[in-house]
């Protein structure tokens, strides 16, 4: 795959990462380690369009060849869009007789905010009853064949399914994680009764028990396929020829790549793609800058994602949601909160100044971009207070002020008058600091652990222009700012293996495990990890193991994942299980019950990895003297201006230092130091932040 027929080595690998207001690329030289960066406008209304430009203008800028490419790495949203924007409609759902209700039952489970269930009311079904169809058959819990499957039920479903109109089918028949003849069975007959229409299988998507997680999971894999499908054939129409022969590898949530080829077959798999390359970005920057244990921050055009990072590694969970639907994949633990540079001011119901989740996105931008909306953002607060240049994307996108305080004034009008624009815009960047800064207490003090033995790293084109603020505001550590940090997430995708994740229930109590039961299937699982990596082209050789187990205390409902190790299957092996077990209960929830209650073991997974050469973040030549100041501008702080001097990045040196305030930009974005705050040059060219108050 890194070879041409010619024997000409392809060395050049590009990341892009698709957001709601830009599409960011990395292209890094393999031979060399060298990196350029560029921003494009993204193209909601055809993301393909925004990712074609970006490829072709970073070819176009360094002059390299598509010829040299070795492959093209990509995090997406188009799943996420698909499942958040607009009403979920055209699925089908076939279910074992008598489960029609799975998704009425669903869990008794009230989100947080609702103190009493009374208040709160269910969230529609992803399927209408009347489209929830049953097959005859039945399996028991261990994969056994109590009822054979009625094939004259599943056709009847097939055909109702049909009549309505469905574009997509999901089926999750009872116990199919134990024995899937059923359910593949099951997809055979729909694919010949229903051609053209998405299918989807329990026991491929998610062959584990819990059944209405299984469902769901399910379900959304169905209603994606189609959009995620149309989009990879969209970006391989618009690449043409030369590009769209190179190989081309989408983020999964789980924090690997996998081709496009194959995402197709399970597209549910890159739901949270581009937020996880970002956490795998911040994980090299992390390990580089000395600080494993960070809080991510990335600030995009309609959000900010947030990231805990302990030991230089992002955490793994399955018990993830996509908006209102529980979807148990692997995926990088993020949260979202819509608080990014196109979120917008306005007031709510009772008359307060509220900020976001509503954002003016790429389109129509905030007011003030070019044709830009009609109410201001936090973008447009920033560039008020004299806090980001004239134009962004080095001139790309010329800002209008004028407009932006308009639009604040006008705010301000509907307030009563009583503040001036410049205290309404500080207002407008404080409410965002906060809600960002009580999001992080809430995933660290929550958790028992002290956010201020972490450093936050702030990323992403609208992060660096407040982050610093928001580390006082926690008392963190520093504030890391890494080189491009718009392209933070296209460079994390150029930094994670191939992965494929593989999973079985089977509960096993830790005296009673059937050791030649346990080795075939972890056999079995081992066995589709590797096929399915050798299917994009990673030697034997080259593909590396994991193995993992899901345990809990018998009587418990949720399991906590521990590692397994290699070797073979023995007595001992399980015996270890057992004792890590116990000791990440501790860890996580401060007690165990060590030779007290007995475990039991419930999933048992494989993870298998193909390695992927990394890029080299460069070293920069170190700094000499005072950082060179380009100009000065006046600054809103705390109440008034401040002259403040504003510094090119690239002239930053390593070792180099400087005290606050001071304005630091660069293409795809800009970082605010605020007064009294202290900056550091590490030896790679990332900003480290902190306050100038001493401990």
């Amino acid at each position: 795959m890194s070879v041409t027929a010619n024997s000409r080595p392809r060395r050049l690998r590009i990341g892009i990462d698709t957001g709601g207001t830009f599409t960011d690329i990395v292209l890094v030289d393999g031979a060399t380690g060298a990196l350029a960066v560029t921003k494009v406008p993204s193209t909601p209304a055809n993301p393909a369009l925004g990712l074609v430009d970006g490829v072709k203008s970073i070819l176009a800028s360094t002059g390299k060849p598509a010829a040299d490419l070795a492959g093209l790495a990509h995090g997406t949203t188009v799943a996420t869009n698909a499942l958040l924007q607009g009403e979920v409609s055209g699925l089908g759902l076939i279910v074992t007789e008598g489960f029609r209700h799975v998704l009425e039952i669903a869990r008794q489970s009230v989100p947080d905010g609702y103190g009493n269930s009374y208040f709160w009311v269910k969230p529609d079904r992803l399927v209408p009853l009347h489209l929830v169809l049953e097959a005859g058959g039945r399996l028991d819990v261990r994969g056994h064949e109590l009822k054979p499957l009625d094939e004259a039920s599943v056709v009847a479903a097939a055909a109702r399914l049909k009549a309505a109109g469905v574009h997509a089918v999901g089926v999750c028949l009872i116990h199919a994680y134990a024995n899937d003849a059923h359910e593949r069975r099951v997809a055979e007959i729909l694919a010949r009764e229903l051609p053209g229409v998405a299918v989807s299988i329990s026991c491929e998507v998610l062959p584990e028990y819990r059944e209405y997680e299984r469902t769901v999971t399910t379900l959304v894999d169905a209603f994606v396929k189609p959009y995620v499908t149309r989009y990879l054939a969209q970006v391989k129409t618009e690449l043409g020829a030369g590009l769209a022969e190179v190989p081309f590898l989408v983020m999964q949530s789980s924090g690997g790549v996998m081709s496009a080829e194959q995402v197709v077959g399970k597209p549910i798999t890159t739901a949270l793609s581009g937020p996880a390359a970002g956490a795998l970005g911040s994980a090299v920057i992390a390990d580089l800058a000395g600080f494993p244990d960070l809080v991510t921050l990335d600030a995009g055009g309609t959000s900010t994602d947030l990231c805990l990072i302990e030991g230089s590694a992002p955490s793994i969970t399955t018990g993830g949601s996509v908006g209102p639907f529980p979807v148990r994949i692997p995926m990088i633990a993020i949260e979202t909160i819509g608080t990014g540079g196109g979120s917008i001011a306005h007031l709510d119901r009772e008359g307060r100044l509220k900020v976001g989740p509503r954002s003016a996105g790429a389109v129509p931008g905030p007011m003030s971009y070019p044709g830009g909306g009609g109410e201001p953002t936090i973008t447009d607060a920033n560039l008020v207070l004299g806090r980001l240049p004239p134009a962004l994307i080095g001139g790309g996108i010329a800002l209008d002020v004028g407009r932006a305080r308009d639009g604040i004034a006008a705010l301000t009008a509907k307030l009563g008058g009583r503040h001036s624009i410049e205290q309404l815009a500080e207002g407008i960047i404080d409410i965002a600091n906060w809600s960002q800064a009580d999001r992080i207490r809430q995933m660290t003090i929550q958790r028992g652990i002290d956010p201020r033995r972490f450093a936050l790293l702030s990323f992403g084109g609208a992060g660096p222009a407040q982050s610093a603020a928001v580390m006082e505001l926690l008392g963190m550590a520093a504030c890391l700012v890494p080189p491009s940090p718009g392209n933070l997430s296209a460079l994390g995708l150029l930094a994670v293996d191939w992965r494929t994740d593989q999973v079985r229930t089977k509960v096993m109590h830790e005296d009673a495990v059937d050791l030649a039961a346990l080795a075939d299937i972890f056999a079995g699982l081992e066995a589709e990890a590797v096929s399915t990596l050798e299917k994009d082209g990673i030697a034997r050789s080259d593909i590396r193991l994991v193995r993992e187990a899901d345990v809990r205390y018998v009587g418990q409902s949720m399991e906590v994942r521990v590692g397994v190790g290699d070797g073979p299957v023995t007595a001992g092996l399980v015996e270890r299980i057992a004792a890590s077990f116990h000791d990440a209960h501790a860890r996580t929830f401060g007690y165990d019950y060590r030779d007290v209650q007995r475990v039991e073991i419930v999933n048992w997974r494989v993870s298998g990895f193909g390695a992927i050469e990394r890029p080299r973040l460069p070293k920069i030549p170190a700094g000499t003297g005072a950082a060179a100041t380009r100009a000065t501008r006046r600054v809103w702080f705390s109440g008034a201006y401040v002259e403040t001097p504003v510094i090119e990045r690239a002239a930053l040196g390593a070792r180099q230092e400087l005290t606050g305030p001071a304005i630091v930009e660069e293409f795809g974005s800009t970082t605010v130091v605020f007064p009294g705050q202290r900056l550091t040059v590490d030896p790679h060219g990332i900003l480290i932040i902190r306050s100038g108050v001493k401990s």
